[in-house]
């Protein structure tokens, strides 16, 4: 193995450590995580979740479809399923499959391709800069109108970190939560 793909790995590893540190820290507060596909160098915690959902058996995991009009559904996923590719190529769940329902979940992880945050009246703000599309800012904006207890987690490294004359949030940015990096959670 490389160096590079050493680090890599061992990065990986502490990441999902401080995942696993939040979910026993939940408890059974979250019965329901939408998870993302991972794609290109995007951190894989499809086996993560598994195993926890495995751990209660009222948890479930979802996957997002990707809507014509660039909103997102989420549709229950189990390890297994036949997964359909979306107009982007990323493999998603079939909305036809009447064995997994769409379902709103609790906590929305989200890969980060960059993030960074702001202070605005001493309450610091981090921010998710993704592929472009605006999906997931419509459907959270929509989602926190019915769910305002829903909590959304860039997934992340300390490398991708930006700073203001790299990005800077618009006005129809939403806002993250939390974010997860190889460092710890940050909220």
């Amino acid at each position: 193995m490389l160096a590079a793909e050493h680090d890599y790995a061992q990065i990986q590893a502490r990441l999902i450590d401080h995942l696993n540190e939040l979910l026993s820290e939940q408890g059974d507060s979250w019965q329901s995580i939408a998870l993302y596909w991972p794609i290109q160098d995007e951190i894989d915690l499809r086996s993560t979740l598994v195993a926890w959902a495995k751990k209660a058996p009222n948890r479930t995991l979802s996957l997002p479809f990707a809507r014509p009009d660039k909103h997102l559904d989420f549709y229950e996923w189990r390890q297994g399923d036949q997964l359909i590719p979306s107009m982007h190529g990323v493999p998603e769940p079939s909305p036809e499959n009447p064995a997994r329902p769409q379902l709103i979940p609790d906590c929305i992880l989200i890969p980060c391709v960059g993030w960074s945050c702001s202070v605005v009246d001493g309450k610091t703000h981090y921010w998710r800069l993704g592929y472009g599309g605006g999906y997931f800012d419509r459907t959270l904006a929509q989602l926190r109108k019915n769910n305002p207890n829903l909590i959304c987690m860039g997934i992340g490294f300390d490398w991708q970190k930006l700073d203001d004359s790299q990005w800077a949030a618009q006005t129809h940015d939403e806002p993250l939560d939390m974010l997860l990096t190889e460092s710890g959670l940050l909220r």
